[in-house]
């Protein structure tokens, strides 16, 4: 990322990356080590993207827009929406109810039918960096992975932040590579951008 990011040029195609990471636990520029709280044998690794400390692994969606902000004219704000309707998209079509927040980024759904947002639990968490005009990092939303390892850490720095999966919140099947394609074309759509395919 931070290659194509360093070397782009003005004819350079913007990209989706599409990945599903082994178990990792990566720290935002700002990450404080006291939110890793017991890692056990799930490696930390320092990353160069905004937020704290968050946890990647199987069963998880991970979509890295590589895009040209600056050719696009768009604002940082104006992505990190687009980004977090996108999630919201897709939840919507398993029949899952999402938001976002304006005061942590990321997508939120009710957890136990509490109202406000102390009853809401995180599904998806947003990280990006802009640097020379072009974003990377992304967004992660778990699809079908285990929770647990987010009790070894304050999940983007919130102490007891209670974690969702879209598997446990529908009843229709759920699967990694089609939620991935599925998130996507949500943020083509929300961008409107063309999708071409893969090469």
């Amino acid at each position: 990322m931070r290659e194509l990011t360093d070397t782009r040029g003005a004819q350079t195609p913007d990209q989706f990356w599409l990945v599903e990471h082994e178990p990792v636990f990566t720290q935002g520029q700002a990450g404080k080590p006291e939110h890793v709280l017991i890692p056990g044998v799930i490696p930390v690794v320092q990353t160069d993207r905004g937020g704290q400390v968050t946890y990647h692994g199987p069963g998880q969606v991970v979509l890295y827009p590589l895009l040209d902000v600056r050719r696009a004219k768009w604002g940082v704000r104006e992505l990190i929406t687009a980004m977090e309707n996108a999630v919201i998209d897709v939840l919507a079509a398993y029949g899952i109810a999402a938001r976002a927040r304006p005061d942590a980024p990321g997508v939120y759904v009710a957890n136990n039918g509490v109202e406000g947002d102390e009853g809401e639990a995180k599904i998806a968490s947003l990280g990006l960096r802009i640097r020379r005009g072009a974003s990377f990092h992304g967004v992660a939303l778990n699809v079908d992975c285990d929770l647990e390892p987010f009790s070894r850490i304050n999940p983007c720095g919130y102490a007891g932040m209670p974690m969702a999966r879209m598997s446990s919140l529908t009843e229709r099947r759920v699967s990694v590579e089609a939620v991935g394609e599925q998130l996507v074309e949500a943020l083509a759509t929300r961008l409107e951008r063309p999708l071409l395919t893969k090469q």
